[in-house]
């Protein structure tokens, strides 16, 4: 199977790919003029052919255009932050999972020192974003929004299913959540810190249309509970009809 990479545009028929990634496939991986590998723009993706291999640039010559199959089920991941080596492999597997899009949570219960270095890290973060989409041939890197406080972020999210995870005995399980949501194409995940959510934010949670739910009856890492999350949200309402229909209605 082909590697892909993210360019930043196709013109003319051809793509150039520079920095740390042209330095990555050119020296670590000793790519040469005449190999293909798979390009995408976020838009579109292309089977390439290396025609110039520098120092920290390498150019290609477009192919062929690849069909991509479109994702219908589109979902955003609040994620408060916690230390840093679980926040990063939260990242990288909500990636591998498929979310379009990560907000960074600045939770109550959120240690501080964590907050106040977070947006030191965004650019590592990014990096981490890119490198799983590319693992797990994405079409599109998930956007990384700006370190936010929760009752902002659950403020901005209208419409769409909207879940707030909790480990309260009143949560309802997800699975009763989900069931009759077939149809929802747009989702809200919102998962705590370490500490748990404070109770105003679930007040304002729940004042913005968020549903309570929970995982089970144990206690999970966030990191955890972000895979565990997004794994029974694509198992539940990422159906094959829904996603054959929605490609056989494209042009």
């Amino acid at each position: 199977m082909r590697r892909r990479f993210f360019v930043d545009q196709f013109v003319g028929g051809r793509a150039v790919l520079g920095g740390e990634t042209a330095y990555h496939l050119g020296r670590v991986l000793r790519a040469e003029p005449g190999q293909l590998y798979e390009l995408s723009d976020g838009h579109h993706v292309w089977l390439a052919r290396i025609e110039n291999v520098d120092r920290d640039r390498v150019e290609f010559s477009l192919v062929e255009n690849l069909p991509v199959k479109e994702q219908i089920l589109q979902t955003k991941l609040l994620l408060s932050v916690v230390k840093f080596d679980a926040f990063e492999f939260a990242l990288e597997k909500a990636t591998e999972l498929g979310v379009c899009a990560i907000v960074p949570l600045a939770a109550a219960r959120s240690e501080k020192a964590l907050l106040a270095a977070a947006p030191k890290r965004a650019e590592r973060w990014r990096k981490i974003l890119l490198e799983a989409s590319q693992q797990c041939r994405r079409r599109r890197i998930p956007e990384l929004a700006l370190l936010t406080k929760p009752e902002a972020a659950f403020s901005y999210n209208s419409g769409g299913l909207k879940v707030l995870f909790s480990e309260r005995l009143e949560a309802a399980s997800l699975r009763s959540v989900l069931e009759g949501q077939n149809a929802a194409n747009t989702v809200v995940l919102a998962i705590g810190p370490e500490g748990g959510w404070a109770d105003a934010e679930f007040e304002c949670a729940q004042g913005c249309g968020f549903r309570e739910a929970s995982l089970g009856q144990l206690i999970l890492r966030t990191e955890t509970a972000v895979t565990a999350a997004l794994a029974s949200l694509n198992y539940a309402l990422s159906r094959p009809d829904r996603e054959a229909a929605k490609a056989s209605a494209d042009p």
